[in-house]
């Protein structure tokens, strides 16, 4: 644990324990210093399997991620009023989501622009082979869905660094498609292991076996949702990037060497000589020399992150600041008003609906930081003027 500093919630650490016990866990659990208490498994984990993954823990916002990058703008290149920016990047950029009788959601695409489409047609073939497989994947959000916010804390952010330079950041996954694809194999995990369940400390821990059709299809599926994730992040900053450019008339120039990270994912890796699949449920890769991105709450600082490489914790660190207390939790506890003072310096929404995104609800962050010093080195220091929230 690399929690040094950082308050754990007594019901994470029971949870962290459900999961390290099961047969197939390799060596051990690294658990993050932004940890708290997940569905099934504990968000801010590592979790390195031999022979069974665990649908649960990778979750239902597979995928989900990070992207930044840096643009040659500086701070005095940005208009005094930051309000006409955050509104353009709100018409540029599905976000929430809204529900309603023969209305369509306005977090999602009507007529997706070009980029969307050109990205979808690459996903599109191995949609159908899923589809085939899994016909109820067919009626879910998915092409509409494609380079869109989504809801929570989901967000996207103009940012400045310790040079003042001008960052895009936002953070987003799979959408709907993923919601899909995570909760029906959730739902065969634990159909396969319908006898076995009672055995298990948690229903949602339930696991597939390699070797097993469904283990198969799901590593077909997550992979599919990862790329999709990874590409939706694409088409987002594609478009923020068109919509700062129609509020700041100076030509500026994006860095090629934009960082986009997933911090809820499966994949195979090596560690200490094995073959492992290793869930990061909140988590990021820190392989030496690996940009990353840890995000802090809103109205925080941000971090871009070099990877140390430290083998014990799987080569991985934090995904950001993590939560103390559920949403509900922090909407009754926090007013309108100390949202607007935990976020006077950005130009952001300020209000109730968004009460439960507010700092004081999560972790610090530099204490997040200091606990993993030696898991990953900062880069660059971020801080955001401007945000849009799911």
């Amino acid at each position: 644990m690399w929690t040094e500093g950082v308050p754990v919630e007594e019901d994470a650490r029971r949870q962290l324990i459900n999961t390290a016990r099961l047969p197939f866990i390799f060596r051990h659990l690294a658990v993050m210093p932004d940890v708290h208490l997940g569905k099934g498994s504990t968000i801010g984990s590592v979790i390195p399997t031999r022979g069974a993954i665990i649908p649960a823990a990778v979750g239902v916002d597979i995928g989900c991620g990070m992207i930044a990058t840096r643009t040659t703008l500086n701070a005095a290149d940005l208009p005094d009023n930051l309000h006409p920016l955050r509104t353009a990047i709100e018409r540029a950029v599905p976000h929430g989501r809204t529900v309603g009788r023969g209305k369509r959601d306005d977090g999602s695409w009507e007529n997706p622009p070009d980029v969307v489409n050109a990205l979808w047609r690459e996903l599109l073939p191995g949609f159908q082979r899923l589809v085939a497989k899994y016909p109820r994947l067919q009626s879910t959000n998915n092409y509409k869905h494609l380079g869109t916010l989504g809801t929570g804390n989901h967000f996207i952010e103009v940012c400045l660094d310790e040079a003042d330079r001008v960052w895009l950041m936002l953070h987003s996954g799979s959408r709907g498609v993923g919601n899909a694809i995570g909760s029906l194999f959730i739902e065969l995990a634990q159909a396969d292991m319908r006898q076995h369940l009672a055995n298990l400390p948690d229903r949602d821990l339930a696991y597939l076996e390699e070797g097993s059709t469904h283990f198969d299809d799901y590593l077909e599926a997550v992979g599919w949702a990862q790329d999709y994730a990874r590409r939706n992040r694409q088409a987002m900053m594609s478009n923020l990037t068109t919509a700062l450019r129609q509020v700041i008339t100076r030509p500026f120039g994006i860095d090629r060497e934009a960082v986009n990270c997933h911090h809820n994912y499966v994949q195979k890796e090596t560690h200490f000589g094995s073959e492992v699949y290793v869930t990061r449920k909140g988590a990021v890769s820190a392989r030496r020399g690996e940009l990353g991105i840890i995000p802090g709450s809103m109205g925080a600082r941000s971090y871009i992150v070099r990877g140390l490489g430290n083998e014990e914790s799987f080569c991985s660190c934090s995904h950001g600041a993590g939560r103390t207390m559920s949403r509900n939790e922090a909407k009754r506890r926090f007013t309108l008003a100390d949202q607007e003072r935990a976020t006077a310096h950005v130009e952001c929404r300020k209000d109730r609906a968004v009460i439960d995104e507010i700092p004081m609800a999560y972790k610090d962050i530099d204490a997040v930081m200091q606990a993993q010093r030696s898991l990953v080195e900062i880069v660059h220091t971020l801080r955001q003027v401007v945000c849009v929230k799911g």
